[in-house]
């Protein structure tokens, strides 16, 4: 079974999250900043007290800043130092400064605790001789995808469960 001390060599899972939390982060938006003084940016006059939304959707699919943004690429993050805890202003999903995520630490770890698990303990199949190719991943952006959007398939040992 893997251990949260296992954590740190699992290299490659890391950069699987990273990866994962670019493309879909927690919430498209932040949550609403103000300004605390007049400033300009990128040529655009922002008066003190302006609500500001950060796009972190946006940020994490910005060609400027990453190759190929709308693939999923974990490998892009190998030998980078670019960091989930909001110090690296190109990949922010749980925000930044003292307006950061509080969970930010216990939620990292389950999800690489969960995800390393169900890695190591599952034989992943696709259900009754499906190929890859015939699934439907395109995206389809939103706080909630229609259920009838997803393909579910359920085990039929899962149905007796008592």
């Amino acid at each position: 079974m893997v251990e949260e001390s296992d954590l740190e060599n699992l290299q490659y899972l890391d950069m699987d999250i990273k990866e994962g939390c670019r493309l879909h982060p927690v919430a498209p938006l932040l949550i609403p900043y103000e300004s605390i003084e007049d400033c300009t940016v990128d040529g655009f006059h922002i008066p003190k007290g302006s609500p500001l939304l950060v796009n972190v959707w946006a940020i994490g699919r910005d060609s400027d800043t990453w190759l190929e943004p709308e693939m999923f690429k974990p490998e892009r993050f190998q030998g980078s130092n670019i960091d989930l805890r909001g110090q690296n202003y190109e990949l922010l999903p749980f925000g930044s400064s003292r307006r950061g995520c509080p969970g930010l630490q216990l939620g990292l770890t389950i999800v690489h605790l969960v995800v390393a698990q169900l890695v190591h303990c599952f034989d992943w199949e696709l259900p009754n001789g499906m190929l890859p190719e015939n699934i439907d991943m395109t995206e389809t952006f939103g706080l909630v995808i229609a259920r009838a959007q997803h393909l579910l398939t359920i085990p039929t040992y899962l149905l007796n469960i008592k």
